[in-house]
């Protein structure tokens, strides 16, 4: 491990000084690039400092007690435990920074919840869902923002795109990848029989032009104008913008910006964030080369977690644990569940790294 560890300095290093060559600093691409390897190194190799400066510290305090003098090894031997202590702290940290890390853990993301079986009750669940994931970013200080919504009468969402901007967006949203399920009675049923609908949700990774270059010639860009609830909500200026990638036909709407060019810029980010997710699955060789491969079909048999109304429980069915109280977990409260699943995820690295 430490050579490995020695190696990573060697590399930050490196790192450091390419950016301070001034052809390398003029060269975009390539400098995104080295901050971007730059960060991913940073806390490794921060700790890993701090490791060696505990450790040097060790060795001097065991040095000092070989060496008797009366008053530095009544020092020595009161710090030592301390150090050690610290070391064996330092040295996990490191096994757990050291675990392979998905290169699009910090990036921002854009979600997509769709509604899947159960007609309006699935459209009603779809839009708390959203409600959710707004109030789960805001409460960690991200920033969320409403790309595209296709709205139903009485307030659900047949389906919403939007974005989360902020450090560690993706490592932590990742873990809601999937199909969730809801069981309750609906509002519009009458016998106050109990309803089982679902709603799809992907987490994409935010692509910059980095990531995916877009040609213009693959582009075709149709300007039109806004749906709204009337009155003086109506865009009397053509401002919405839908741009399909003729390669791959993905298409990718956005209408909730009042400038043509900002609906423009969110509509490439969508574009370029599901050309990079195919990406990420062709590499990763999984068996279907779209978002199906994340959030499955929307079958009531394929969930990753129930939302139980009339026994007030959720449960994560990766876990295996339910939670109770509904109205705080749909008021942004997720942390129970996404920091169980990354740790999780982190003790499943930690098993196959020592076999």
């Amino acid at each position: 491990m430490l050579d490995r560890l020695r190696a990573t300095e060697r590399r930050y290093e490196e790192i450091e000084s390419l950016m301070a060559q001034p052809e390398v600093a003029a060269d975009f691409e390539r400098v995104t690039e080295l901050a971007r390897e730059r960060a991913s190194l940073e806390e490794v190799v921060s700790i890993y400092r701090e490791f060696s400066r505990v450790e040097q510290a060790v060795q001097e305090a065991q040095e000092v007690l070989q060496e008797g003098d009366p008053d530095l090894s009544a020092l020595a031997r009161e710090e030592l435990p301390q150090l050690q202590e610290r070391r064996v702290g330092l040295e996990q940290r490191l096994r757990m920074a050291l675990l392979p890390r998905d290169p699009n853990d910090d990036k921002d993301v854009i979600m997509e919840i769709r509604a899947g079986t159960g007609g309006e009750e699935a459209a009603l669940f779809a839009a708390e869902l959203y409600r959710m994931y707004v109030r789960y970013a805001q409460n960690r200080g991200w920033k969320p923002e409403l790309i595209d919504a296709n709205e139903t009468g009485i307030g659900g969402l047949k389906e919403v795109v939007f974005e989360v901007h902020g450090k560690g967006a993706y490592s932590h949203l990742r873990q809601e990848s999937g199909v969730h399920r809801v069981q309750r009675v609906p509002a519009t049923e009458a016998s106050g029989r109990i309803h089982t609908s679902t709603a799809t949700v992907a987490v994409l990774p935010e692509a910059d032009e980095v990531d995916i270059q877009l040609k213009p010639e693959e582009l075709r860009i149709d300007i039109f104008h806004s749906g709204g609830a009337g009155g003086q909500n109506v865009n009397k200026v053509a401002t919405a913008v839908r741009i399909t990638h003729l390669p791959t036909g993905i298409v990718a709407v956005c209408q909730d910006e009042r400038s043509q060019l900002r609906n423009k810029t969110k509509a490439l980010a969508v574009i370029r964030s599901r050309l990079l997710q195919q990406k990420m699955q062709r590499q990763q060789e999984e068996t279907a080369s779209t978002r199906r491969a994340q959030v499955g079909t929307g079958e009531r048999s394929e969930k990753v977690r129930t939302y139980n109304f009339p026994q007030d429980r959720v449960t994560d069915h990766r876990l295996g644990v339910s939670v109770y109280g509904i109205p705080r977990i749909l008021a942004g409260e997720l942390d129970q569940f996404i920091d169980a699943l990354i740790a999780d995820e982190q003790a499943r690295k930690m098993e196959e790294a020592m076999v």
